[in-house]
């Protein structure tokens, strides 16, 4: 068996540019100090409103593969190697926002068998044997279709993956404290009249948001800040990053979080009373 690095990290997500989103920058941070950081992306986000006008002639599968090389290019920027697709290219395609006509596509991710979608990435949960999986809380973050099951997916696959030998020690959310979304639109509201977008988001439309006392690891991501930036621009369909804040097709600009927050939901914590570490207190002696 190839020697995996000590330590492993394994986050899934739903669509190219959720990750840079979410977790740019302690995704940099790991892979600049030499751990696996292993992303599983399950679909190609082929159903995406595409933000440049000179895009926009893109949909379906012609997407996807231009969301692919986005994805490419973004890896590039946060220094992480090692992404796959659930089961292989194409084989889970996007579901589109929840309630439309693409939902009931039986190609899509939200029609998939979550037992069989789980077995695929158990065979990469086997393979890097990570100590550390970041996904989804079970609404999805935000009620995405293929949020929620990108979410089932990876906590059913940990359990498996336990039935087949390798017990993942600790299982993290993504989350944003309410207190700090709420300081960053005041930021925002006053940063607002030299940024190219007209209106703001809300706290509302921020994924992941939670009371505080329910994060429980914090991840400084100052020094990658500008890879973070830089591996959301390369998702040019989906994101328009402006300094300290980005816009999705929506066109309301919301802040860009180089601090990412996370809830441990399965595990033992470390001994601090908040984690600065997603792998601290694992035991690494026993996943070597």
């Amino acid at each position: 068996m190839t020697e995996l690095p000590a330590r492993r990290l394994l986050l899934v997500h739903a669509h190219p540019d959720d990750e840079s989103i979410n977790n740019g920058a302690t995704m940099a941070k790991y892979a600049a100090e030499g751990a696996l950081v292993t992303l599983v992306t399950c679909t190609l986000g082929e159903h995406g409103e595409v933000i440049p006008p000179e895009l926009q002639h893109l949909a379906g599968t012609e997407l996807g593969e231009h969301r692919l090389a986005e994805l490419t290019a973004a890896m590039r920027e946060l220094g992480v190697e090692d992404f796959r697709l659930l089961g292989a290219k194409g084989r889970y395609e996007d579901s589109g926002m929840m309630g439309i006509a693409d939902n009931d596509d039986p190609a899509c991710l939200w029609r998939a068998d979550v037992e069989a979608a789980a077995r695929d990435l158990v065979e990469v949960i086997l393979e890097v044997r990570p100590q550390v999986l970041v996904t989804y809380d079970p609404d999805g973050g935000y009620g995405h279709p293929d949020h929620i099951q990108a979410h089932r997916i990876a906590m059913r696959a940990a359990e498996l993956a336990a039935d087949s030998g390798w017990r993942i020690p600790k299982t993290y959310w993504n989350r944003v404290p309410r207190t700090v979304v709420e300081e960053a639109f005041v930021r925002l509201q006053a940063d607002l009249p030299g940024l190219p977008f007209s209106k703001a988001a809300t706290v509302d439309d921020v994924p992941g948001v939670v009371d505080d006392e329910r994060i429980t690891t914090v991840i400084d991501g100052a020094a990658y800040a500008t890879a973070k930036a830089r591996a959301m621009q390369a998702h040019a369909t989906q994101i328009d990053v402006a300094e300290l804040y980005f816009a999705l097709s929506n066109e309301l600009a919301q802040p860009l979080f180089t601090t990412e927050y996370y809830e441990l939901v399965r595990g033992e914590p470390g001994s601090a009373e908040t984690e600065s570490d997603l792998f601290a207190g694992v035991a690494f002696e026993e996943a070597s």
